[in-house]
């Protein structure tokens, strides 16, 4: 195994080079999958995964240096975050030979995009008591239900499914992780216009959707605990800098200039406290063991005090919106920022994780949790 110096010094030459190949993409997808598909056939683009499935098995310490090295220097990951950073993660954890063996390779190379079709209309919080159904017929899983709220689903390959394969046990007991082919009869996307007039979240109907028997990751029934490890590797992920991001410092700085208020003592106050927060978010995401609700609970945090600091500053400005300037204009980020205490779970349930899951709290009550999910009264 090389050392650290000498992967960052592989890393630098591998960034060196990119430039060229992504000189005629503008397509952000394009561009992400370009990026993509160079990174891991230069090596790069599996740095933890076992060296069968196109991996190099190296110690966490090199994904961070390869982040470090990487940082402003290459293109985001588009519509390829949820399976990179969520899904092939989980697959590669809990998943059978079968299922690596198809889907980590495809999917780390930019070759297809993934979506996670958890939350429902009627399973948000208690994504426990989602009621999609999923029947055994011969060499096939059929589907039926209805997903919400699903990231990136009109340009997915394949989606990470929840759900119910066993409706006699208790909610938690009777759910399953598949993975559902998108581009099928039964399967249709709607894109849900958010106020930022951009649809990044759509909605999901199946309607005899067939899935292949054996693509259920880990077992059937397992599906709550599988559920938990993508949810981790979501919140760590979002904790580290993943998908949206909030406002940057150095804008609203350059606006408090560009305003001549940069020497008022509130703003200057305000404005140390967002850099602290980044930099807080970053010493967290360096420990080892961290809880990912921390970070994310950082990073909602600083999204919010990010946007109502260029509230002020961009008064009346902020209201002028500049169309096909996604993450541009100071609307788009003001806008955009309440979706950084949603997605990935609330701050609300980020909180009932910790403490739970951290200080040891007892749970909330809850009437529904040991009977059988076909006896709970439903709306």
């Amino acid at each position: 195994m090389s050392t650290e110096a000498e992967f960052r010094h592989e890393v630098r030459e591998f960034l060196e080079s990119l430039p060229s190949l992504l000189v005629d993409a503008d397509d952000p997808l394009e561009r992400a999958r370009i990026y993509l598909r160079a990174r891991f056939d230069a090596g790069l683009g599996a740095l933890d995964y076992p060296t069968g499935h196109g991996g190099r098995d190296l110690p966490r310490e090199f994904v961070s240096a390869y982040r470090q090295e990487a940082s402003g220097r290459v293109p985001g990951e588009a519509g390829f975050g949820i399976g990179i950073s969520m899904c092939l993660p989980t697959i590669r954890d809990h998943g059978s030979h079968e299922l690596r063996e198809r889907f980590l390779r495809p999917g780390l190379r930019g070759d297809e995009i993934w979506c996670q079709l958890y939350s429902e209309p009627g399973a948000g919080s208690d994504l426990a008591g989602l009621a999609t159904r999923a029947v055994r017929d011969g060499d096939e899983w059929i589907v039926n239900g209805q997903k919400v709220w699903t990231s990136g689903a009109v340009d997915a390959d394949m989606g990470i499914l929840l759900a119910r394969t066993d409706p006699t046990v208790p909610k938690h007991r009777g759910i399953s992780m598949l993975v559902l082919p998108m581009d099928q009869p039964g399967v249709e996307v709607r894109p849900l216009r958010q106020m930022t007039g951009v649809s990044h979240f759509n909605e999901v109907f199946m309607e005899d959707a067939r899935i292949p028997a054996g693509w259920v990751v880990a077992s059937e029934g397992d599906g709550w605990r599988l559920a938990v490890a993508l949810l981790a590797y979501e919140r760590s992920s979002l904790g580290a800098g993943g998908g949206r991001q909030p406002i940057s410092t150095d804008r609203l700085i350059d606006l408090a200039r560009e305003r001549a208020v940069n020497t008022d003592p509130v703003l200057r106050q305000d404005l140390a406290r967002l850099h602290s927060q980044a930099s807080i978010v970053g010493w967290l995401n360096q420990r080892s063991g961290i809880h990912p609700s921390v970070t994310k609970l950082w990073r909602s945090r600083q999204g919010r005090l990010a946007s109502g600091i260029a509230g002020r500053l961009a008064f009346p400005g902020g209201a002028a919106w500049d169309d096909g300037a996604e993450g541009g204009s100071w609307a788009y980020g003001i806008l955009d920022s309440p979706a950084h205490s949603l997605g990935g779970g609330t701050d609300e349930i980020q909180r009932s994780t910790l403490g739970e899951r951290v200080l040891g709290l007892p749970r909330e009550p809850a009437v529904d949790r040991d009977i059988p999910f076909s006896d709970v009264r439903r709306n």
